[in-house]
């Protein structure tokens, strides 16, 4: 009786133990690393890839190869706000002024008020938002928070199948274990058609992070409430605050953000060279990507 509670006590350790072992074996497969590369695979990059893949070691390194390579190629790092500063005119993504009951940081969502058509534009505009929110991630936070605000959504005003499906992919494949929860208030009835079709491309436990708020049901509010301040939240999301996006002001936030990101990646401007460390692939459109496998 003893001895099993003393191995349950001491559990805990061991399990750690293991995954600092995996760390270490997943830094030792992966090779010589430099540049961006070395910088982009701190520590807990790579606990996030493994958490991503079970711990499995060898679909981690898979899977943070691919990064590395697209990152070689799409180059996220180097996206600056004035070439998607068109695309965020409306303030159909913006990243909110306040941050969820954790300290994680929010990105609000605005469907509809979609002003632009472009699939390529849409994608470079939240890539460039994701990463300027890695970039100001608190010290002790690895996840943000997504809120989606469906007020004047129409299948008009929705990225197509395909779009939708790049983005998924996108966030899964190369931001593993970066959104921490999205809720998607107040959906319209002609959403659920278009969620139908892009849930497929979910591994489990994104899907697992999506939850569907409507005002009627209390069990869905008092979940968003678990998550989030009322007095923060927007009244679209039904708080108690403003909602209002000054695209000059977060345009002006930006900029000062494009600075601090040239400085964390050890640049100024954009390099004029054509090549990238670790792969020194050239640049070129980003093949289409893989569906990432369920993390099972």
């Amino acid at each position: 009786m003893f001895l099993r509670r003393k191995h349950s006590q001491n559990h805990p350790i061991d399990e750690s133990a293991e995954k600092e072992a995996k760390v270490k074996e997943l830094r030792d497969d992966l090779g010589p690393l430099s540049g961006r590369s070395l910088k982009y695979c701190s520590e807990s990059c790579l606990r996030r890839y493994l958490e991503a893949r079970n711990w499995n070691v060898d679909k981690s390194k898979k899977m943070l190869e691919e990064s590395l390579r697209w990152r070689a190629t799409y180059k996220p790092e180097e996206i600056r706000w004035n070439e998607v500063a068109h695309e965020g005119e409306t303030g159909k993504v913006s990243k909110a002024n306040f941050h969820d009951r954790l300290g994680r940081p929010v990105l609000i969502m605005r469907p509809g008020l979609q002003n632009t058509n472009s699939p390529e534009g849409n994608i470079r505009h939240l890539v460039y938002l994701i990463e300027n929110g890695v970039l100001n991630l608190p010290e002790d936070q690895e996840q943000m928070s997504w809120l989606v605000d469906f007020t004047g959504f129409t299948l008009n005003t929705s990225v197509s199948v395909k779009t939708a499906r790049d983005i998924i992919n996108i966030l899964q494949n190369h931001y593993p274990e970066r959104l921490a929860v999205v809720f998607l208030y107040n959906p319209p009835k002609i959403f659920q058609a278009f969620y139908k079709a892009v849930r497929y491309f979910l591994d489990p436990k994104t899907s697992q992070k999506v939850k569907f708020v409507y005002p009627k049901n209390k069990d869905s509010v008092e979940l968003m409430k678990t998550f989030f301040d009322i007095d923060n939240l927007p009244g679209e999301f039904g708080g108690k605050a403003t909602l209002k996006y000054d695209h000059e002001e977060f345009s002006r936030l930006m900029a000062q953000d494009d600075v601090k990101t040239a400085k964390f990646w050890g640049f100024d401007d954009k390099p004029s060279n054509k090549t990238n460390d670790h792969f020194g692939a050239e640049v070129v459109a980003p093949e289409p990507l893989p569906l990432a496998p369920p993390a099972s």
